[in-house]
């Protein structure tokens, strides 16, 4: 019988092991690091772009993005890589048709129209990642990108440097793809428009300038996502909540093994006429008894006794009485009054189970007490008859 009681201790803390494992802590700034491969993504979009140049300074021309002499339309792609989940790197073509702005009426037999494509070096700071933690089931994410790169008139034939930056937003459509909105302003030599202007070295005045923003589908590649780092103090404490928890399993195991020992023991040194034997017992107080923490009946074999008490009250109208107790050393007094009275009702329910009137049945609730040692013994209700 020990043994038994020692392998269901087992099994039991096992199972508890297993369901506690399943969620693993981790922490929340930091992940595994994936293979080069990983986490690759492209891009491909349409965008609305607006050239503003550095010779128009002075001629008071309107500013506004939808002018049709300012406004075209155009498309990018790009390649790049998350080297973390905050961090990463993109190599972007955009293009390929603008507006050379130098007056109001340039575009009016297309003399302003022009080809044009830039090639930048993005680096992208993903705010949303680096401030609120890695999800891979974020469905908004933002962002903010710097880089440089080289712009070249077609129609001219010119070559020029440029600086950028700019904000992309993406939404998660599915693992592998996101939805995005990226608006960027781009400052290139003054020459790049095909017209030198204005010669001031005031930042972005002598400057082309284009603002545009695309539309489009971000595609991830490979291994999407990122993994957790586990939180190794958050397991050592789970870790040792468990061995707690197995001692403390295995002492009530070895406290209910003694108890049923003593139990027989003590049927054993009564030897008695069976009438008599069911008439002392039926008006003896009776014990169930309960695990810790449990309002859940810990043996059905402790109901026999109690049926003996049900038939006795029934044949002879008597009331019974059911207090629940909780032991003291373990949970506060206001929990533990809580958990006696469950335990009351728990045996109150399995009389009325048995056939007897609830309006027959007093339930009390005595708290946490210590009146019998081991403490376990303390773990139980009592049925008598009133």
């Amino acid at each position: 019988m020990k043994k038994l009681f020692l392998v269901l201790a087992f099994a039991g803390v096992a199972a508890f092991a297993k369901a506690q494992t399943t969620d693993v802590p981790v922490q929340k700034y930091s992940v595994s690091t994936n293979s080069f491969w990983s986490n690759w993504f492209i891009t491909a979009g349409g965008n609305y772009n607006v050239f503003y140049s550095d010779q128009e300074v002075g001629q008071d021309l309107a500013k506004s993005p939808f002018k049709d002499f300012r406004r075209n339309w155009g498309f990018g792609v790009s390649l790049g890589k998350w080297f973390t989940p905050g961090i990463g790197m993109r190599t972007k073509f955009q293009g390929v048709w603008g507006k050379s702005v130098i007056s109001e009426d340039c575009c009016q037999n297309k003399l302003g129209m022009e080809n044009y494509w830039a090639l930048n070096e993005q680096v992208m700071f993903n705010l949303s990642n680096l401030f609120c933690g890695y999800s891979d089931t974020r469905v908004w994410n933002f962002i903010p990108y710097v880089g440089a790169g080289i712009v070249r008139n077609c129609t001219s034939n010119i070559y020029g440097m440029d600086l950028n930056i700019g904000i992309m937003n993406t939404w998660r459509l599915a693992k592998h793809l996101d939805l995005f909105l990226d608006v960027a302003l781009m400052g290139a030599e003054g020459k790049t428009d095909g017209v030198m202007g204005d010669q001031s070295h005031v930042f972005l005045k002598n400057q082309d300038k284009v603002v545009s923003a695309e539309v489009g589908l971000k595609f991830n590649l490979g291994k999407a996502t990122w993994s957790k780092t586990p939180d190794v103090d958050a397991l050592m404490a789970m870790n040792k909540e468990q061995m707690d928890a197995l001692n403390a399993s295995l002492r009530d195991a070895q406290n209910e093994n003694a108890r049923l020992k003593a139990l027989l023991a003590q049927k054993k040194e009564t030897p008695a006429p069976q009438t008599v034997v069911k008439k002392e017992l039926a008006t003896t107080k009776q014990s169930v008894f309960f695990n810790l923490n449990s309002s859940r009946i810990a043996s059905r074999k402790d109901l026999v006794n109690v049926q003996e008490v049900a038939e006795y009250a029934k044949a002879n109208g008597n009331k019974i009485v059911v207090t629940g107790y909780a032991d003291s050393k373990t949970g506060k007094p206001d929990y533990n009054q809580k958990l006696s009275q469950r335990r009351a009702e728990t045996v109150a329910n399995e009389l009325v189970k048995m056939g007897v009137s609830r309006d027959n049945i007093e339930v009390k609730a005595a708290g946490g007490v210590n009146d019998l040692s081991p403490i376990s013994y303390n773990r139980r209700a009592t049925v008598e008859i009133k």
